[in-house]
């Protein structure tokens, strides 16, 4: 059995792809509720933007990590 990858990739605000990748995750749940628990380590480190990838395509909207 094939199991889905759901992916976080990580932008600056230039767009430039922050190299270090996301676990990988069978569900889009499970991956929306990492991104809620590390979001502020990810913005601290450079990342601006998140998109969520399933098998490669992005999934959902962008979100952005600015802390307010």
């Amino acid at each position: 059995m094939i199991r889905p990858r759901w992916e976080w990739a990580w932008e600056t605000d230039a767009g430039d792809r922050v190299a270090s990748p996301s676990p990988v995750f069978t569900t889009q749940y499970d991956a929306e509720e990492w991104l809620g628990e590390h979001w502020r380590e990810l913005a601290a480190a450079g990342a601006v933007h998140a998109r969520l990838l399933h098998e490669g395509s992005q999934a959902t909207p962008t979100v952005e990590l600015r802390v307010p």
